[in-house]
């Protein structure tokens, strides 16, 4: 069986709309969490753009599920159109049991998860010490990211000591959801441990989760077409 993690970025105000769009195709357990872009303020003015919060909503969904998602957004919330959002999916690669797998999916296949061997792209996740996310995403501009999500975060474990290896850890942290072809990834990630890792004052660490299908890069892709 396969089984993802179907993760839509859009404006805060299509909140409900998407939100609905997941119900329609059986969405079973839909999580919903507040953010922003990373857009500059000289970038929001030199494209006549003002900020907006965004949304991050996430749910489990097998091969089927995902594929009506994409597509409906497709043709529902025109998410393939350059500016209204992006949606993927990331590969599940275990459950933690059948149990959690009915949960999820209100379905108890045979088999377990089945994730494909290939991906193209893949979600860098960035998480730094609050206020530092925008030096961090300069640097993975630099290196060659087109843009990201924030999401307000919080380190736990309240016994942890002040500083780890005369670092000081922050309670307050900001994750950083970055898209970007598989190509790029290594660079992106070498660039923000090298200038802001956690022996730094951003603090930051970063992973990433292959992507298996992703809706809302096609201007980013015609573009590395058109220059090829």
């Amino acid at each position: 069986m396969e089984l993802n993690f179907v993760i839509t970025i859009l404006d805060r105000v299509r909140n409900k709309e998407m939100a609905a769009l997941y119900k329609s195709v059986g969405a079973k357990t839909t999580l919903s969490m507040l953010a922003h872009g990373t857009a500059t303020s000289k970038q929001l003015l030199t494209n006549g753009l003002t900020a907006t919060e965004k949304v991050v909503i996430a749910t489990a969904a097998d091969a089927e599920a995902t594929k009506q998602l994409l597509r409906t957004a497709r043709k529902k919330m025109f998410m393939d159109i350059p500016g209204n959002g992006i949606m993927m999916s990331v590969p599940i690669k275990s459950v933690g049991g059948g149990k959690s797998l009915a949960q999820l999916t209100d379905r108890m296949p045979e088999g377990g998860v089945k994730p494909q061997a290939e991906y193209h792209h893949e979600l860098i996740l960035i998480v730094c010490n609050e206020g530092f996310n925008e030096k961090v995403m300069d640097i993975a501009r630099a290196a060659g990211a087109g843009g990201g999500t924030v999401i307000p975060a919080k380190g736990t474990g309240k016994d942890r000591p002040e500083k780890f290896m005369n670092i000081s850890l922050a309670d307050e942290k900001d994750m950083l959801f970055i898209v970007e072809t598989t190509a790029k990834k290594a660079a992106i990630m070498r660039a923000v441990m090298e200038k802001a890792g956690p022996d730094t004052p951003a603090g930051a660490i970063c992973f990433s989760l292959p992507v298996s299908q992703v809706v809302g890069l096609r201007h980013q892709e015609e573009d590395e077409a058109e220059n090829a």
